[in-house]
């Protein structure tokens, strides 16, 4: 064998949205802070290559993350992770929290106690806490405390040839979100859905971060729209959500961030209290409690702690390598999978010349 790069990755889902996790070969990220080195990440060739490399076709797949677990900056963190997806890396991510948690737990990297473990995450957002509830070797379920969340600005508008004048939130949730009542695009969230609510949510980001400047007060590492979330209230009261994802998926969970920002913009209108919870479901169905453990403030403006349960399943061990040779080694996607908003992005196609 004639590789150049090899790494472990573990297989984990949260409530059906993929979070892999390189537990083993991670190279040095350059940063003195995990935002630093999210910045590289995202600045530097190296750091674009060696996201492609995990999550671009022929070894990736535009389905799930990958979780790169690093060591931990801050004294009291048990670890620390960063977020690749194809558009970018990310800064947080309240799935990715429950399969990293899963992932520690269950490969035995951190001890597990039985009724319950405490880890503490280290994002570039800030510290996630994680309250595993543990039986029999397996991590049952994980609550996350996340980072406090804030509204950016409420009842914004912006026109669209598609839909006309669509009214949206802007929140951050670790991640900043612009939150659409779904609605307004005259479609519900559901699974035969999906492409045409991943198709709007792309046409609407592009429009925003256009249009309006996003830049977190502390961490100026994180900026712009990531996400564009959309939500509706079930019969039983559940918020529904789906979260559109570049180049063109739907997030399978209910979205941990994403439900944070929206606790956010819940609270600011009165409709949710410290201490009050409830259920958030994804576009399959799947399930998280959300709750708002307290206040706070981020630079001045009035901020919540969101919490965030929900289940992780490990499902597989596998080494990824890279072969010096291989004339696709860059990676490459496809319209015919990735979905059309990809087109006319290069560096994510095969190279034509080899």
């Amino acid at each position: 064998m004639r590789w150049k790069r090899m790494m472990q990755v573990l297989d984990v889902h949260c409530e059906g949205e993929i979070g892999k996790v390189a537990t083993g070969g991670v190279p040095k990220i350059p940063g003195a802070t995990v935002a630093e080195q999210l910045a590289w990440l995202n600045s530097d060739p190296k750091g674009r290559e060696l996201r492609h490399f995990l999550v671009l076709e022929p070894r990736g797949a535009p389905i799930g993350s990958v979780n790169l677990l690093l060591p931990p900056k801050h004294p009291e963190a048990d670890a620390a992770f960063i977020i690749l997806q194809p558009d970018q890396a990310h800064a947080s991510s309240g799935s990715n929290s429950i399969c990293v948690t899963t992932a520690l737990l269950e490969s035995g990297m951190v001890e597990m106690t039985e009724p319950e473990t405490v880890i503490v995450l280290e994002t570039a957002a800030g510290l996630v806490r994680a309250r595993a509830t543990c039986h029999d070797g397996h991590c049952e379920s994980v609550e996350l405390t996340m980072v406090p969340s804030f509204v950016h600005a409420l009842d914004m508008d912006i026109d669209t040839a598609e839909w006309g004048k669509i009214r949206f939130d802007l929140a951050y949730g670790g991640i900043f979100y612009a939150l659409v009542d779904v609605p307004q695009l005259g479609l519900t969230i559901e699974p035969n859905n999906a492409r045409r609510l991943v198709e709007a949510g792309m046409v609407l980001k592009e429009a925003i971060n256009r249009r309006f400047t996003v830049v977190h007060p502390e961490i100026p590492e994180i900026s712009g729209v990531a996400y564009v979330m959309f939500r509706d209230v079930d019969p039983d009261g559940a918020v529904r959500t789906c979260t559109t994802m570049w180049p063109g998926r739907v997030d399978r969970s209910p979205c941990g961030t994403g439900n944070s920002a929206n606790l956010a913009v819940l609270h600011a209108r009165g409709r949710v209290k410290p201490g009050e919870r409830f259920l958030s479901r994804s576009i399959i169905g799947s399930q998280f409690e959300v709750g708002l453990s307290g206040l706070a403030t981020v630079a001045g403006r009035p901020a919540v702690i969101p919490t965030i349960r929900g289940r992780g399943f490990t499902f597989g061990l596998h080494q990824l390598a890279l072969d010096a040779f291989d004339p696709l080694q860059a990676g490459f996607a496809l319209t015919d999978v990735w979905g059309a908003s990809l087109a006319g992005l290069a560096d994510v196609h095969p190279a034509d010349e080899k």
